[in-house]
C-alpha cells in the first residue's frame, strides 16, 4: 500500500530555547515560584507545581526514558502542549491529559525505535499499518484504539512546530483510508460503571452504621492513642522533672489501674525467654502508659511488679485501649474492645465509610470531596432551632474555566453532615483539609488509588465481620468477584437512581428534593455542574425503554385523553425511526443516541402521560426543560394522554376519596365539601375522556 508523501510546511520554527521554561504559560501552586521549575534542557520535567488537585500524585516527565535520537523531538512536542502553542483544530489540554499523551507518545517512540526506524519522516505506511494492528490487539476499548492513534497523528499535526521533524504524511490516510473520524472529545458518553444495587446497598449501610454509630468509638480510641504516643518518656536520656515519681511508682500506679478495673495485663510478642509457660507481657504498652523506657518493666524490681500482677491478673489476648465500647449492633457491643495496633486500621475504615456517605449521597465528584476543608459545613436552622439545610463549600474544577478551580456550595443530607463532622474531629487541629492522612502533618491529601484500595479493604472488613457473626449483610459478589469499587463510580450510581427511582430513593427522598422530572434542587451551587445533564441522560433513557415498551405492547394506540392521537403520532413516528423489531434496544448508549435524536417528549407518569408542548402547558411559565410533573395540572391541560396505568392511578385516587368521606366522621363540612367536588371533578374528567362509567363502579 502506497501513500502520497505531503511535503512539510516551511518555514519551521525555530529551535527551542534550552532554559526555557516548560510551566511558563501554566497557572502554578501558591508555593511554587517559576524560576525554580523545570526548563527544556532538563531530563526530568517536574509539572507537579502546576497541579492544583491535591489528591492526585505528583507528576514527573523521565526524558531520559525515551530513545536518545528521538528525545528531543518529544520535548518538543509536550513543550508545546505545556505553553499552549497549538496548530489549528488542537485544544489545549490539562497537565493530567498531556501527561497521559506523554506515555502514549513513549509507547509509540519506543515500538519505533524497535522497529531500527533513525528519523520519524523515515516511516512508512506499511510502519503504520503495524501500529494499527499493535493498537488493535492491544486494547479492547474503542476508545483507547482512537486515543492512541490520535496521540501518534501529533506528530504530524505538531509537524510545523517540531524543529527536529515530524511525521512526513498524515497517518490518518493509512488507517482510516479516506475516512476521518473526529478526534477523542474531551468529554464523551459517561461508560463509567454503576455499582449494582446488591453491592450499593450493603456498603452504604455499613458505611451509615459507621458513620452514625461507631464513629464515636473509634474517634475517643483515636483520641487515647494520640494521648499515649504524645505522653513524654522520663530515663536516662531525658530525667523527669522534680517531684515526679520514680518509674516503679508510675508502673505501680498503671498496674493498679489494671487491678481496680479488673483488666488482663496486655499481651506481648512469644519470645523464648522465662515466660513460656504462660503468654508474655507487652512490657512496651506498659511502659508507654507509666512515661518511662520500653525495657524498664522488665528489669529488676519493675519487672517483680509486673510478674507479680500478671500472677494475679492473668494475660490478655491482646494490647487493648481503655477506651469503651459504647456502640452496638442487634444489641451488643459490636467490638468487645479496641486494640491498640487496630486504631490506624479503623480510623482508615471510618475515612473509607465518610468517603461513601458523602459521595454518594452528595453527588460531588472526587477531586470536590477531597477539597473539603475544616468548616466547610454551615447549618440553617428554622425558628425552632431545628436544623433545616446543612450547606457544604468545596472546590470544583471540571468544567470550570480556571485550573486552580471555583468555590462551589452543595446542599447536603443530614448524613453528609455528620460525616463531615466526624472527619474534623478525626484530623489534628492545624490540618485544613478533611482526607488528608492524619499520621502526616503536612497536607498530604489521600490520593484517588489509595481511597479505591481504602473502599476495598472496607468491603473485605464488612465480609470478614458478616462471617464471623454470621450476619446476612454481607457485600456479594458480582459474576463471581468482589466488585471493584472506584471514587468514579458514586455519581454515576446517584444519576442512575434519581433517574430511574421515583421520590423514594435515598437521593431523591433524602438529597434533593425532587422538584421535576429535570431539575431538582441542592447540587450545583456556585459550580457549572454537569451533574444535571448526567440525570436529564439517565431519565431519557429511562424514558427510552418505558416508551419502548409501550410501542411494543401496541400501548401507545389506546391512549385517551386530549392528547392521546398526539402521542399516538409522536409514538408511531418513533417507532419508524427507532425500529422496534419486536424488542427494546438492548444497548443504552445506542438508545440514548436516539433519545437525543429523535425525542417525542412523551413523559410517563403516575397518573398521566405528559405529551409536551410548551405553548400548551400549565406547569411551567418558560419554555424550557420539559414539563413538572409534581406540578401537573391534568384536569385542566392539554397535554395530557392517559394510558391504562393513568387510569388505575386515577380509580385507586377515587377510591381514596371515597374512603375518606365514607370514614371521616368528624371531617370538618369544608373539608368534607372539598373532597366531594374532587371526586366528582375526576369522575368527569374519565368520563369525558371515553373511560365508560361502569368502570367508575367497578373502581368503588
Amino acid at each position: 500500500m502506497t501513500t502520497a508523501t505531503a511535503p512539510l510546511p516551511e518555514p519551521l520554527v525555530p529551535g527551542i530555547d534550552p532554559h526555557a521554561l516548560v510551566l511558563a504559560e501554566r497557572p502554578l501552586a501558591l508555593s511554587a515560584l517559576l524560576q525554580e521549575t523545570s526548563r527544556f534542557a532538563d531530563d526530568v520535567w517536574n509539572l507537579t507545581p502546576a497541579v492544583h488537585k491535591r489528591h492526585q500524585r505528583a507528576w514527573n516527565l523521565h526524558f531520559e526514558s525515551i530513545p536518545d535520537r528521538f528525545r528531543t523531538v518529544v520535548k518538543e512536542l509536550i513543550y508545546r502542549y505545556l505553553v499552549n502553542d497549538l496548530p489549528p483544530g488542537v485544544t489545549p489540554s490539562s497537565i493530567e491529559t498531556i501527561v497521559g499523551r506523554f506515555y502514549v507518545v513513549k509507547e509509540f517512540i519506543t515500538w519505533v525505535s524497535h522497529r531500527g526506524v533513525v528519523s520519524l519522516s523515515d516511516l512508512t505506511a506499511e510502519d503504520f499499518e503495524q501500529w494499527g494492528q499493535y493498537v488493535d490487539t492491544r486494547h479492547k476499548s474503542d476508545t483507547t484504539r482512537t486515543s492512541k492513534r490520535f496521540t501518534a497523528r501529533t506528530l504530524w499535526l505538531f509537524r510545523s512546530k517540531l524543529p527536529s521533524g515530524g511525521l512526513a504524511f498524515d497517518p490518518e490516510e493509512v488507517w482510516y483510508q479516506g475516512y476521518r473520524p473526529a478526534a477523542p472529545r474531551a468529554t464523551g458518553e459517561n461508560s463509567t460503571e454503576r455499582i449494582p444495587e446488591q453491592v450499593l446497598s450493603p456498603l452504604l449501610i455499613w458505611a451509615l452504621r459507621w458513620v452514625e454509630d461507631f464513629s464515636d468509638d473509634v474517634v475517643r480510641a483515636q483520641q487515647e492513642w494520640n494521648e499515649l504516643k504524645d505522653l513524654p518518656v522520663y530515663g536516662r536520656q531525658s530525667p523527669a522533672p522534680p517531684n515526679t515519681p520514680s518509674a516503679y511508682e508510675r508502673l505501680e500506679a498503671v498496674l493498679d489501674r489494671y487491678r481496680s478495673a479488673g483488666r488482663k495485663l496486655p499481651l506481648g510478642w512469644k519470645t523464648n525467654g522465662p515466660y513460656n509457660d504462660r503468654p508474655p507481657v507487652n512490657h512496651a504498652h506498659l511502659a508507654r502508659q507509666a512515661q518511662c523506657d520500653r525495657g524498664t518493666p522488665a528489669r529488676g524490681a519493675c519487672a517483680a511488679l509486673v510478674n507479680q500482677a500478671a500472677e494475679e491478673l492473668g494475660i490478655d489476648d491482646g494490647t487493648y485501649l481503655w477506651t469503651e465500647v459504647r456502640s452496638q449492633l442487634d444489641e451488643r457491643s459490636w467490638l468487645h474492645a479496641i486494640a491498640f495496633d487496630e486504631v490506624k486500621v479503623l480510623l482508615r475504615l471510618l475515612h473509607a465509610a465518610c468517603y461513601i456517605v458523602i459521595a454518594y449521597l452528595s453527588g460531588m465528584r472526587d477531586s470536590e470531596v477531597k477539597h473539603m476543608r475544616r468548616g466547610c459545613l454551615t447549618t440553617w436552622r428554622d425558628d425552632t432551632g431545628n436544623p433545616a439545610r446543612h450547606y457544604v463549600k468545596s472546590m470544583a474544577y471540571k468544567g470550570e474555566d480556571t485550573p486552580t478551580g471555583v468555590e462551589a456550595t452543595w446542599v447536603v443530607a443530614p448524613s453528609v453532615a455528620r460525616a463531615v463532622d466526624v472527619l474534623e474531629a478525626t484530623q489534628p487541629a492545624g490540618q485544613e483539609y478533611l482526607f488528608a492522612s492524619v499520621w502526616h502533618e503536612r497536607d498530604t491529601v489521600r490520593l484517588t488509588g489509595l481511597t479505591n484500595k481504602d473502599m476495598r479493604d472496607f468491603m473485605r472488613w464488612i465480609n470478614s465481620y458478616s462471617a464471623e457473626h454470621s450476619r446476612p449483610d454481607s457485600v456479594p459478589d458480582v459474576n463471581g468477584k468482589a466488585w471493584n469499587i472506584k471514587t468514579s463510580q458514586f455519581r454515576r450510581t446517584l444519576a442512575w437512581f434519581v433517574a430511574r427511582q421515583e421520590g423514594g430513593t435515598i437521593a431523591g427522598a433524602i438529597q434533593y428534593r425532587h422538584h421535576s422530572v429535570q431539575m431538582f434542587e441542592g447540587y450545583a451551587g456556585t459550580s457549572a455542574s454537569d451533574f444535571r445533564q448526567e440525570v436529564e441522560a439517565e431519565q431519557a433513557v429511562a424514558r427510552g425503554e418505558k416508551l419502548g415498551d409501550i410501542i411494543l405492547t401496541g400501548e401507545f394506540q389506546r391512549l385517551t385523553g386530549p392528547a392521546g392521537r398526539e402521542a399516538e403520532e409522536r409514538l408511531t413516528n418513533l417507532e419508524h425511526h427507532v425500529q422496534f423489531h419486536g424488542k427494546v434496544i438492548p444497548d443504552r448508549k445506542r438508545l440514548e443516541r436516539h433519545m437525543k435524536r429523535h425525542d417525542p417528549h412523551i413523559y410517563p407518569g403516575e397518573f398521566v402521560t405528559c405529551v409536551h408542548n410548551p405553548d400548551r402547558a400549565l406547569c411551567r411559565k418558560d419554555k424550557s426543560d420539559g414539563p413538572s410533573l409534581p406540578d401537573c395540572q391534568p384536569l385542566q391541560c392539554r397535554n395530557v394522554a392517559l394510558s391504562h396505568e393513568n387510569i388505575d392511578a386515577f380509580h385507586r385516587y377515587i377510591r381514596r376519596l371515597d374512603q375518606a368521606v365514607e370514614h371521616g366522621i368528624e371531617l370538618a363540612p369544608f373539608v368534607r365539601a372539598r373532597l366531594e367536588k374532587k371526586r366528582i371533578e375526576v369522575a368527569c374528567f374519565l368520563t369525558a375522556n371515553g373511560i365508560p362509567a361502569s368502570d367508575l363502579k367497578e373502581a368503588q
